[in-house]
Order: structure tokens, then C-alpha cells, then sequence
């Protein structure tokens, strides 16, 4: 099965009070936008992505730059953004199932995500639900204060996205039903015996004020992992200096199997350390021809692939430099853009501090680099 998935962020965020709207709203450096694409991204079902987006939001959206993610125009409303996306898509080729799902809803499961998709192999629609927990009552005439109390609430359930549909299905509800439309695009399946409903999440609530996305950050933050990461190169001469990915100017370079970048092994083996994930000279062997030489920013690169797939991304990198020389003031703001670049983090995310040793030991002779780096790490479920 191919999906499209359908990112719905065309709202006003009247709700949210703030003069940045709800989708362009970050946790760990990265928006609600930028968190649902980043899972979506590791379905190899999911083909193609949109994003629906509020005029106002235009220069917002676009300074994201998000990487083969077509971006529509929303509509009026809920329905009329949704139905922009599925004209577009309509006679998109290889394309037979959609995902419709609230940018507001970020902090869904992966599991949930593979259950929908899954689910879709012998259903027309497939939507998560969850039971009411809380005592319910019915307003029934507002100038008169009148309410049906104790109204049963077995028969009554809350829905969730991301939802799926077969795209000719929900593309010809949306044409022909959008007078009969409520809050979702469920609504529009008249018999709702033709959807498959699975259980939802709790923690899948849609942020809607300030408070609903304090309670998504303190959640994030109970996700929140730490690693360090150390190492120190002897200078000698006849090698070329990199740090932080950048090659120095310098008469002396770092010894190393690699290119000897203490920075960016610091970093790398600070990362696997905050998600669990063993250390730089386990996955890369000093013993093996392969990473003879081989540039320090391609095992990072390799490293931030495999902790995206297991759910990981950097919250926070602080970093200590040690050396006499060469000073570190003067590379420090190229050595962050290298960083958040590698790290595909913002650089507001990234602290150096440049340190000396007062001329004591090997390193205050000039002999030898080291660095130290703790990072943060937050994961997706």
C-alpha cells in the first residue's frame, strides 16, 4: 500500500493566544510540523506528504524548508483545507490511500501510526477512538440552564488522527458531502459501520491552549536522556587539524586513525551515549581498513540516521574544547553552523566554550587536543 499523509495546519490558533501559530511552535528546537513529518518519515508506506498551511503562516512555513513536502494552500475552514489537499492528490499516480491528521496532534505513536497503516490491508477507513472516562452531561437549552444529567456515556467515544481512507472514497465524500461535514473527516462516512475503529492514545491529545502544550513539553521531558562523550588526539606534524568538521589552519594535525576530529567524536560518542547506543569505537573499529582516514562527518551523519530510526533526536549539544592552541574563539560560530548542520539542529541548540589548560600537561605544551561534550536527547515515543 502507498499512503499520502495529509498534515492539516491551516488554522488561525485563535485559541492558543500567541503571536507564533500552534504548528510553528517548538520542543527541543523543533516545531509540532517538523515532529509529525520527522515520524512520518520513518513509514516507507508513506510516499508522499502535504502540508496544508494558513496563508498568514507563509513565511513561516516556508523558512522551515522541509525536504519533499508539497505545500498547499488551506481553505476557510477544516474541511475546505482538507479537500485542497485531496484535489491535488486526486490523480496522483501510485497513490491509493490517504492519512488525514491535525499538525496539533504531534505526540502520537509510532506504533499507533504502523497499527492505522496496518490496519488498512482489510478496512475502507481506519480511525483511533478512545473511551470517555469522565462524567457526562448534555446542555439541552442554554437560555434556561437546562441539562440531561447523567447521560450515559458507553455509547459515546472521542476521535483521533492521523485517520485513513481510500483516496477515491474520501476525495468523493468531500466533493459531494461537505455540507454534512463535523470536525473530522470520519464525519463524513454517513455509516460508520464501514470504519474500522482502533484504540487510540491518551497521550495523542490535541493541543488546542498554552496549558495543552506545557502538558506535551513536561511529557517530552520525561523523555529527556543524557550522554557524554571525551576524547584527545596527540598534534603531530604532517596531519591535517579538523574540528568540529572544519579543517584548521595549523603546522600541526591531530594523529588518528580517522581524521582525528576530537569534536565531533566527542559529539558522536556523546550521543550514543544519551540513546543507549554503545560508543564510537564500537560501531566504528579503529582495527578496521574501511574507517581508515574517512572524514568524522560522515560517521556522524551515519550516527544521526541511526538514532532518527530508533525515535531519537538532539534536544541540546554542549561542548568543551581544550587547547592551547589554536584559539577557539575565532572558529566558534562556523563550528556551530558545522554542528547544526551535521546534527540538522538549530544553532541555538549548540554551546562551545573554548579552554586552556595555563600552559600544564601535554596539552598546554601543545601537544595534544581534547574535548569533552554532554548532549541531550528527547525520543519520539
Amino acid at each position: 500500500m502507498s499512503f499520502c499523509l495529509i498534515i492539516l495546519a491551516g488554522g488561525n490558533s485563535h485559541r492558543f493566544r500567541s503571536n507564533i501559530g500552534k504548528p510553528y511552535q517548538k520542543i527541543a528546537g523543533k516545531s509540532l510540523v517538523e515532529i509529525n513529518v520527522d515520524k512520518a518519515r520513518q513509514f516507507k508506506q508513506i510516499k508522499k506528504i502535504i502540508l496544508v498551511y494558513n496563508k498568514k503562516d507563509s513565511k513561516r512555513v516556508k523558512s522551515l524548508k522541509l525536504k519533499n513536502v508539497k505545500l498547499i494552500l488551506g481553505g476557510k475552514n477544516r474541511q475546505q483545507s482538507a479537500f485542497n489537499a485531496l484535489k491535488h492528490l486526486i490523480n496522483a499516480k501510485g497513490i491509493s490511500k490517504v492519512l488525514i491528521h491535525d499538525v496539533a496532534r504531534p505526540n502520537f505513536s509510532l506504533k499507533l501510526f504502523s497499527s492505522i497503516i496496518k490496519n488498512m490491508n482489510n478496512a475502507r477507513a481506519v480511525v483511533p477512538k478512545i473511551n470517555i472516562p469522565d462524567a457526562v452531561k448534555q446542555k439541552i437549552d442554554s437560555s434556561q440552564n437546562e441539562y440531561i444529567v447523567g447521560k450515559n456515556r458507553d455509547n459515546l467515544f472521542l476521535t483521533q488522527t492521523p485517520q485513513a481512507f481510500n483516496l477515491k472514497e474520501i476525495y468523493h465524500l468531500h466533493k459531494t458531502n461537505a455540507a454534512k461535514y463535523r470536525d473530522d473527516d470520519a464525519s463524513l462516512c454517513m455509516d460508520l459501520n464501514k470504519i474500522k475503529f482502533i484504540e487510540g492514545e491518551k497521550n495523542n491529545f490535541k493541543i488546542t491552549d498554552q496549558s495543552d502544550f506545557q502538558n506535551l513539553k513536561n511529557i517530552y521531558k520525561s523523555k529527556l536522556n543524557v550522554g557524554i562523550g571525551f576524547d584527545v588526539h596527540r598534534l603531530v606534524p604532517k596531519r591535517k587539524l579538523y574540528l568540529a568538521g572544519l579543517k584548521i589552519k595549523s603546522p600541526l594535525g591531530t594523529l588518528g586513525h580517522s581524521d582525528g576530529d576530537p569534536v565531533l567524536h566527542s559529539i558522536t560518542d556523546s550521543i550514543l551515549g544519551a540513546c543507549k547506543m554503545g560508543d564510537i569505537g564500537q560501531m566504528f573499529s579503529d582495527k578496521s581498513k574501511k574507517f581508515k582516514n574517512i572524514r568524522s562527518t560522515i560517521l556522524l551523519q551515519e550516527v544521526m540516521e541511526k538514532i532518527k530510526a530508533k525515535g531519537y533526536f538532539v534536544n541540546n549539544i554542549d561542548i568543551n574544547i581544550i587547547t592551547q592552541t589554536p584559539k577557539i574563539k575565532k572558529y566558534k560560530n562556523k563550528m556551530i553552523e558545522s554542528i547544526a548542520k551535521l546534527c540538522k539542529i538549530s544553532k541555538n541548540q549548540i554551546n562551545i566554550k573554548g579552554k586552556t589548560t595555563e600552559k600544564l600537561g601535554v596539552i598546554g605544551k601543545e601537544k595534544a587536543i581534547a574535548c569533552e561534550v554532554i548532549t541531550s536527547v528527547i525520543k519520539y515515543d
